[in-house]
């Protein structure tokens, strides 16, 4: 085995990397560059902001809670079969979307862009970790920027298409594009052959020696601590993106001029561009980060700045200058959930089934979106301060749990995987002993 350990040529996780990055940035525009089409289908339709944006919805919770039964078919089958499969779908809702006459048709093109996300996203995220065993929080970071800063690359081009020949004709070109560089690039990927060498210089994260079934893992207490952990910090993210329009508006700062180091916009616009960079910045950065100094340090450190900047927002939200500046830090270490989290499950879990496993715990987006709409409800009776107020308590708490709960917790699991690892070894032995 130890020769296998070397089969692994160097360029080969890194290939695999950058073309999960790729697949990952064709598919950003499924969710945020949505938001360009939702006005030119009412003006066409006249179906209504909240009838059309019920599609985006769709999306979500289709593209999340079908990952776990996508992933799984990677771990069976590999990630060629499931990336064609899902380049197929994000092709066909689009096409779908372009044609789309009835609410009722655009529903089913949210649909099946839903599960075309989800099938690549859940495909590149588990087979970075696969190849990146011991650098889990960079590789899962890197791919997760590709989906949160994708979109950048081709806003700009698909506006103009828009406005130049209408958006269906964006929606069914850029839709059989992105379709196909998926289709292409899915072709290149493909697990580790071998075991991946451990590094010359030791990390000294804790690792699993046992490669846990999905079913087994959803019967470990440290699964539900992380999936509640990332229900409470997606939830008051999730919240801020759907929501920073209306909180600007609502807090009068969103036409606003600021300057801030020489650049000058108004405040709405100005947050929201640097929250995008922020977002897919942070999310690469952080899982460096904790691949060097523990994944729950790491999650203790982003919670609780994000818990801060909450609170800069409760006190001083008014002001356009602490607005942008504050969103902008509460996005950069918010992004990082979508690397530490598939890099924690990969750690405690195994590499095995690391797709699958990682596929459950991304189910808590879907969770933590359900709960959104709720931040609407409590805004028209207290107003943005007491929603402020409360993912301020959930990110401080998640903060708390990290550090003195989390960790202990998954030390001892992680010490217990490694009795369990040497227990067949023992009895094989055992077995063998009257042969000698």
């Amino acid at each position: 085995m130890e020769a296998s350990t070397t089969s692994t040529r160097a360029w080969e996780p890194w290939f695999q990397l950058a073309c999960g990055i790729l697949c990952m940035a064709m598919i950003a525009n499924l969710q945020y560059g949505w938001t360009l089409f939702v006005d030119p289908i009412d003006h066409a339709h006249g179906w209504g902001r909240a009838a059309i944006q019920t599609a985006f919805t769709l999306f979500v919770l289709t593209e999340t809670w079908l990952v776990p039964v996508e992933a799984w078919f990677v771990d069976r089958y590999g990630p060629r079969i499931v990336l064609s499969f899902g380049a197929v779908m994000i092709a066909l809702a689009w096409i779908i979307n372009s044609y789309a006459a009835s609410l009722t048709m655009l529903y089913v093109g949210a649909v099946f862009g839903g599960i075309g996300a989800g099938s690549v996203y859940g495909t590149c995220v588990g087979n970075a970790l696969k190849w990146f065993p011991y650098r889990r929080g960079l590789a899962a970071g890197a791919t997760a920027a590709g989906f949160g800063a994708g979109a950048a690359l081709t806003v700009v081009p698909i506006a103009n298409t828009i406005a130049a020949h209408g958006y269906q004709t964006a929606f069914f070109w850029f839709g059989i594009g992105q379709g196909i560089v998926v289709l292409i690039a899915a072709q290149f990927l493909y697990p580790p052959k071998f075991k991946i060498a451990a590094p010359k210089k030791a990390l000294g994260l804790p690792q699993s020696k046992v490669d846990y079934q999905p079913n087994q893992t959803l019967t470990k207490p440290v699964f539900w601590l992380l999936y509640l952990m990332f229900v409470m910090v997606a939830s008051g993210g999730l919240m801020a993106a759907a929501q920073i329009g209306p909180i600007a508006h609502d807090l009068g700062v969103a036409d606003t001029p600021v300057s801030i180091l020489g650049i000058s916009a108004a405040a709405l616009t100005f947050a929201i561009s640097l929250d995008r960079i922020f977002d897919g910045f942070g999310r690469p950065v952080f899982g460096y980060v904790s691949d060097r100094i523990g994944r729950e340090n790491t999650m203790f450190i982003a919670f609780g700045t994000a818990a801060v900047m909450l609170l800069l927002l409760v006190y001083h939200g008014s002001n356009p200058v602490v607005f942008v500046l504050a969103t902008a830090c509460f996005f950069g270490v918010f992004g990082e959930i979508y690397s530490l989290f598939p890099a924690t499950c990969g750690d405690t879990f195994g590499s095995k089934f690391a797709a699958t496993n990682a596929g459950m715990l991304y189910t808590a987006k879907g969770t933590a979106a359900l709960l959104v709409p709720l931040a609407s409800v409590v805004a028209a009776i207290y107003g943005w301060y007491a929603v402020f107020a409360i993912a301020v308590g959930l990110n401080a708490t998640a903060a708390f749990l990290a550090l003195f709960v989390l960790k202990p917790l998954r030390a001892r699991f992680i010490a217990r995987s490694a009795v369990e690892a040497e227990a067949p070894v023992a009895l094989a032995g055992g077995r063998q002993s009257p042969a000698h």
